[in-house]
């Protein structure tokens, strides 16, 4: 599973990705959790810069855990990589046991039936297949509720599996004083020690900048290694992203006309507009651009930054480039979305969404090329 991309000269835009910062990224929070251990989260395809680079570079900076969401990505992954410790965080599917046994994975199981069949499974096959134990402590989606963990720390030397992991999520990290974090805390702790000699694992990539308390043995940061900003108290590390968008035309727009869909944005004065080729189908939120009430997001255009304006349509969108001088610009050349000063936390907030929203969703249309 990697990243499809398209020639230079075919492309609306390039993805370029820095590996270097992702590297650095994974290895500075190493460095602030330990003595705890961080894992590497890739699922979502590397949070959208590609899966198999995203693990390559993060294995070489020192990862030896690493997290995916399904069963497909942890195939990929562990033919890439034949002696990491892989977990999947969305559960046993039914009838997928073998693929785990076959490939050496680890299923994180998260209620009564799925234990059940992992048991059946190890009993049926006479091998006794390490797991990861989900329980929730407040996030209700995914894991054991408190009284089935006991119920299974009671049964332990019965369960016919070893223990891998034994793992929570924080609801609430990216909000430090959010009272739900410190009952999290608690009642994981608490299960923590009916489980003695488990490794144990919280913190998401809020919980792994923050608060040494959450981080037992594991961290398990995403987000924060690809460079956005996990919590906005804390500063993100290096951006690992720059989008940079071509410009398809650049057109002369009357005072009084509108832009783009639904006639949204009016021109104020004579302006010029440049029209970018990309849109919403290669993950620009429709949210970033603008209308004759509500400012949109800028684009940084021959070193000055500009506004998007009109609605984002699937292919196309458009930015002010009044200001520029006439020949700043031309059909062809390439203004920065991300980068130059643009922050995946900017584009998310003009957007009304977050940075993994932003990162996951760039689509498959770009160049994409290592900085």
């Amino acid at each position: 599973m990697s990243a499809h991309t398209i020639p230079l000269n075919e492309a609306g835009g390039v993805l370029t990705i820095d590996h270097a910062a992702l590297a650095a990224n994974y290895q500075e929070l190493q460095r602030r959790v330990a003595p705890a251990a961080c894992a590497a989260v890739v699922k979502g395809d590397g949070y959208g810069i590609g899966l198999t680079s995203a693990a390559t570079t993060l294995w070489q900076a020192g990862a030896r855990s690493f997290f995916v969401a399904l069963l497909a990505e942890a195939r990929t992954l562990r033919d890439l990589l034949p002696d990491a410790e892989i977990f999947v965080l969305n559960g046993l599917f039914p009838g997928t046991e073998a693929v785990y046994q076959e490939r050496d994975l680890r299923p994180v199981l998260g209620s009564t039936t799925e234990i059940a069949h992992w048991q059946a499974f190890c009993e049926r096959t006479g091998e006794a297949l390490p797991a990861a134990l989900h329980v929730d402590t407040g996030i209700n989606r995914l894991g054991l509720t408190p009284a089935e963990a006991v119920h299974v720390a009671e049964g332990r030397d019965e369960l016919g599996f070893p223990l891998a992991l034994l793992m929570s999520h924080l609801a609430c990290a990216d909000e430090p004083d959010h009272p739900l974090n410190a009952r999290q805390l608690e009642d994981f702790r608490a299960i923590v020690a009916l489980f003695p000699g488990v490794r144990a694992s919280l913190s998401n990539s809020a919980g792994t900048v923050g608060d040494p308390a959450y981080h037992f043995d594991l961290v398990r940061p995403g987000i924060a290694v690809y460079g956005g900003r996990p919590r906005a108290d804390v500063a993100p590390l290096r951006p690992v992203v720059r989008l940079e968008l071509r410009i398809a035309r650049i057109r002369h727009v009357h005072e009084g006309e509108t832009v783009g869909y639904g006639g949204a944005h009016t021109a104020i004065r004579p302006s010029r507009v440049a029209i970018l080729s990309a849109g919403y189908a290669d993950g620009i939120p429709r949210l970033a651009g603008a209308s004759d009430l509500r400012p949109g997001a800028e684009a940084v255009v021959a070193g000055h930054r500009c506004p998007l304006i009109g609605r984002i349509s699937m292919d196309l969108l458009a930015v002010d480039i009044t200001e520029l001088a006439e020949d700043a610009v031309q059909p062809g050349d390439f203004t920065t979305l991300l980068g130059d000063g643009l922050t995946l936390d900017n584009l998310a907030r003009h957007s009304h969404t977050i940075d993994y929203e932003i990162l996951t969703s760039l689509g498959r249309r770009y160049h994409r090329r290592p900085a």
